[in-house]
């Protein structure tokens, strides 16, 4: 598995395309608590993860059900910055956190991207 994490419109999406030669076909946006596994990229896994906070689901427990083992998973990095007063932002972030540490940890490689320049951490 490979994760890409990095701000908001730092470049992500377009860095996979272009290191994994996806189409827009292959990557699924992620929306709601809904994820299809058959794509090789996941995108936008922060809202998987709001919806899933939103509906009392854990969403760590349910990717850990998953092989994600040949899948490219991109993520914004939501946990820097100000601390959301609502406790429902503050649980997603805080939860967003967990998910992205443990898909590291498993991951083969890991790639933070900025302003579009990638930065293997991993």
């Amino acid at each position: 598995m490979k994760l890409i994490i990095g701000g908001a419109y730092q470049g992500k999406h377009a860095f996979a395309k272009e290191k994994f030669g996806f189409s827009e076909e292959q990557i699924f946006l992620c929306t709601d608590t809904a994820i299809d596994f058959s794509r090789p990229c996941i995108d936008r896994l922060e809202e998987y993860v709001l919806a899933c906070v939103q509906a009392g689901i854990d969403p760590l427990e349910k990717l850990k059900q998953q092989d994600l083992s040949d899948k490219v998973i991109i993520c914004m990095d939501i946990f820097c910055g100000v601390v959301p007063i609502d406790a429902t932002m503050r649980l997603w972030r805080h939860t967003t956190g967990l998910v992205c540490q443990y898909l590291a940890k498993n991951a083969d490689n890991v790639y933070r991207i900025y302003c579009g320049l990638e930065q293997k951490l991993k």
